[in-house]
């Protein structure tokens, strides 16, 4: 394992199995790839030197000891809406905020696998927006190519996966927070079956459309950390049968049925899917029909799910506002989103619970006839860092919606979803595309998206090495180390 990057999240859990490497050697190495890239790209908001270089020791002393873990010694990073022990939970928040006093579920089991938290990325505020840029901690930069975006709301966990700096990290997605920055960053991003991975404290985030998920650059990565992740809390409402992620790997998912689905989801604003990256995911619907597969384009009858949507996310920022210790620092979009949660929070609420269970009956019956859904992750490559970071709250919205009509659904349905690489844009922008499927499809998704790692092979790309942390000044103040 060369120094200046991560090697991924399997050969480093071997490696250290294996007596190659110490936890202590890596995490050091850790360390000082996130401070090296920290003034450029900015993917942290609290770094945790001297717990994480503890716990490396303690995991060290544990491997000498012959004990075996799935991720022992394995420093992993998690996105700033996950509670640490010990550390603040800003979640894109201005202010200083009170510590945890103990590990959310996800990070509990993270850490009862053996991984080290080396530190929490950034997210924009309370994960409302395809971008990670705020006052609170700056602006977090694509590796790909630092005047641009990594993507929302877990940019943080997918700038520093992309650029090596761990080999794995946690995300969230409420309307495709991991799927979209794993798109505009060419990295693999699963979004599991609600309740597959704990968002205990919370036994629903945002009313049950947010869910934990995983970036990492290999499909068989990205399976070893939800495997470690996924379990419940005993007052966890969702609690979906267990699947061996990483044993799909590699399974042959057979041949199936796919439908190509390129029309975006019904919106009250336009979205047009730019040239560069139809023509990605086209060029992977032609690999696909190659391989045996039957692709044909066909749409899911989504009807008006987006009154489903809706009322679950807005009174869900509602209640954050609500919690919030500083609200008088928050964005005026997020005030504005508020309001409006207060106002759905009641019937239209309950009526947006309700529709799911017409929704998955009528989505459902869509999947009677095809195995999984190709669609594009996103409309547009990744937008300028500060193209959207100033705008009004419609302005905004009419932004998210145009770059990012395709995820979201997948979140009032509640079932899985993986983003793969489909390569880049004539200005070398790196796009994805989303396999989708029904309830509990993760080991068909994973088989899928594995098999056409080993044809496309996209985990051998890398973006640009770091440019030093002074080459670029980054707005805000940089993360502290605890």
């Amino acid at each position: 394992m060369t120094p200046d990057r991560a090697a991924g999240l399997t050969a480093t859990a071997r490696a250290l199995a294996g007596g190659e490497i110490s936890s202590r050697a890596l995490v050091e190495r850790t360390l000082a790839r996130i401070e090296a890239s920290q003034g450029t790209l900015n993917a942290f908001r609290i770094v945790r030197a001297e717990a994480a270089l503890a716990e490396a020791d303690a995991a060290d002393r544990a491997l000498a000891a012959g004990s075996r873990a799935p991720l022992l010694g394995v420093p992993v990073a998690v996105k700033d809406d996950m509670d640490v022990a010990g550390e603040p939970t800003a979640f894109g928040c201005q202010g200083e905020h009170p510590v945890a006093a103990e590990d959310g579920e996800a990070v509990r089991r993270l850490r009862a696998a053996g991984a080290v938290i080396v530190g929490k990325t950034n997210t924009c505020e309370l994960g409302q927006w395809p971008f990670t840029e705020g006052p609170a901690f700056g602006a977090t930069r694509n590796p790909w190519n630092t005047d641009h975006t990594p993507g929302g709301s877990s940019g943080g966990s997918a700038a520093a996966v992309a650029a090596g700096l761990v080999p794995a990290a946690l995300g969230s997605d409420g309307a495709g927070s991991v799927r979209i920055p794993a798109s505009w960053t060419h990295l693999v991003g699963i979004k599991p079956q609600r309740g597959r991975v704990s968002t205990w404290p919370r036994g629903e985030s945002f009313h049950g459309i947010t869910v934990n998920g995983t970036l990492a650059r290999t499909v068989a990565d990205a399976a070893l950390l939800l495997d470690a992740a996924s379990g419940n809390h005993a007052r966890d409402p969702h609690r979906p049968p267990a699947v061996d992620a990483s044993a799909a790997v590699g399974r042959d998912p057979g041949r199936l049925r796919i439908a190509l689905s390129l029309k975006p989801p019904f919106t009250a604003v336009p979205a047009v899917l730019r040239p560069e990256v139809r023509d990605r995911v086209l060029a992977l619907a032609e690999v696909l029909a190659a391989s045996g597969h039957t692709v044909e384009e066909a749409d899911p009858p989504y009807g008006q799910i987006g009154l489903a949507f809706v009322p679950r996310a807005t009174a869900g920022i509602a209640e954050r506002v609500a919690e919030a210790p500083f609200p008088a620092l928050l964005d005026r979009r997020t005030r504005g989103a508020a309001r409006m949660g207060r106002l759905l929070g009641g019937f239209p609420l309950r009526a947006a619970r309700r529709a799911e269970a017409v929704l998955h009956r009528r989505i459902g019956g869509f999947f009677e006839k095809y195995d999984v859904v190709l669609t594009p992750t996103t409309a547009a490559p990744p937008p300028r860092i500060g193209a959207l970071l100033d705008l009004g709250g419609f302005a905004t919205d009419r932004a998210m919606i145009a770059a990012c009509p395709y995820a979201w659904t997948w979140n009032v349905l509640g079932w899985p979803g993986v983003n793969v690489p489909v390569g880049f844009t004539p200005g070398g922008l790196p796009v994805g595309a989303q396999l989708l499927g029904p309830a509990d499809s993760e080991p068909l998704l994973i088989s899928l998206a594995a098999r056409l790692e080993a044809e496309l092979r996209w985990h051998e790309k890398w973006p640009p090495e770091p440019a030093a942390a002074e080459s670029r000044a980054v707005r805000g103040r940089s993360a502290p180390t605890l």
